[in-house]
């Protein structure tokens, strides 16, 4: 859902509200609010939570709200650079444990981006393809 229309720091950027339209079981979903820069058309904020808590007792598997800045690092795409979660669990307890409330706060920084690279080489029946793609003359594909 479009909400408008924000300034964060010094870009533009278009405000929605996001959330998943159906869910499948053993996926997991993000259900927040996404910025995302007018010019790039790229997601610079984040901020929500994970779906669905799994809350069966003994499987617990919760995670607090949590906001994640991106920034452009290598002239063209935005890198998650920053992510702070914090919030309160609510463990059901179980298997003779008792209910628990747990404060957690996660931050995490993101640095270092560096471009993956590879150059590869095609052999086929012992022979470099890579330049054309194709098998030798007179060589089926395989």
């Amino acid at each position: 859902k479009y909400v408008g229309k924000q300034q964060i720091d010094q870009v533009g950027c278009y405000v929605f509200d996001v959330t998943p339209k159906q869910m499948e079981k053993n996926k997991r979903y993000f259900k927040g609010r996404i910025w995302v820069d007018t010019a790039a058309l790229e997601i610079v904020v984040t901020d929500g939570w994970m779906l669905p808590d799994d809350t069966k007792p003994g499987h617990q598997d919760l995670h607090p709200p949590f906001i994640t800045w991106r920034q452009q690092i290598d002239g063209h795409y935005w890198f998650p650079v920053y992510s702070k979660g914090e919030g309160l669990l609510h463990f059901t307890g179980g298997s003779g444990y008792m209910a628990e409330d747990v404060h957690i706060r996660e931050i995490v920084k993101y640095s270092d981006y560096k471009r993956f690279g590879t150059s590869t080489t095609i052999l086929y029946n012992g022979q470099d393809i890579t330049t054309n793609g194709n098998p030798p003359a007179g060589q089926p594909k395989k």
